[in-house]
């Protein structure tokens, strides 16, 4: 990490929200939702062209008048998009408990659809009948390009999660399991180009191109689809066979 940081000082800024912390970085903390048969998490492993990640995103530790981020991070073919609404985490777990969007959330000049934004999301959650079942935590140190700002270089750090969280346990780090020990995570965001001085740096410490998903980290680190998809369908398979069956 220390000389990767090092070899790219020369062409990037410290993102202005970390700039100053210790460590110069935040940490961040994502409940991830699912529908029962894991389709998100599966839909990933299996590399499916158009997917989505849905999941309520905070920062650092926990205050009433924090703001979080309701999302919706998709993906087409290559391109990603984010549907992405802000409001206070208070306001967020009264529209969980049914309250009305429009109550909380209003539109601004950052986030001109933040309404819309609020009711895909709750769209998303209650028509695939989505329930919490990762809260995700790291450490990410962020860069900005000196000369394109659209470029942003991340090392994400010592990530951990709980399993099962309620909207409340968002800031909650108890039941804590870490993954990936003694690693980081390396991501290089662009929109245009990809940046050409990183090139030579990838090749000098013989980097490679991985998927690294932390919401599919985490749930293999806690072994979740073997306890609790091959039990369900098998449940679901005699109940629609009606009759003896084995799953190989």
């Amino acid at each position: 990490m220390e000389k990767l940081r090092e070899m790219i000082l020369p062409f990037v800024d410290i993102d202005k929200f970390a700039k100053g912390r210790p460590g110069n970085h935040y940490t961040v903390k994502s409940i991830y939702f699912d529908s029962p048969y894991f389709q998100f998490y599966t839909e990933k492993v299996h590399h499916e062209k158009h997917r989505k990640k849905v999941r309520l995103r905070g920062y650092n530790s926990e205050n009433a008048s924090n703001t979080v981020f309701l999302e919706i991070k998709r993906k087409y073919e290559a391109p990603i998009f984010k549907n992405r609404c802000p409001l206070k985490y208070e306001d967020s777990k009264q529209i969980f408990k049914g309250k009305s969007i429009e109550s909380f959330v209003e539109n601004n000049l950052k986030f001109p659809n933040a309404v819309d934004d609020a009711k895909r999301f709750f769209y998303q959650i209650y028509s695939r009948k989505l329930l919490p079942v990762v809260n995700v935590i790291y450490e990410r140190e962020p860069f900005l390009g000196k000369l394109d700002r659209n470029i942003r270089i991340t090392f994400d750090k010592n990530l951990r999660s709980s399993p099962y969280p309620t909207i409340d346990d968002l800031y909650n780090e108890k039941r804590i399991r870490y993954a990936l020990k003694d690693y980081f995570i390396l991501e290089v965001k662009f929109n245009d180009y990809y940046p050409s001085w990183m090139k030579p740096i990838v090749g000098v410490l013989h980097l490679s191109k991985v998927p690294a998903s932390k919401y599919t980290i985490c749930i293999d680190s806690h072994n979740m689809l073997n306890k609790v998809l091959k039990p369900a369908a098998f449940t679901y398979v005699r109940l629609f066979n009606n009759k003896k069956t084995e799953l190989v």
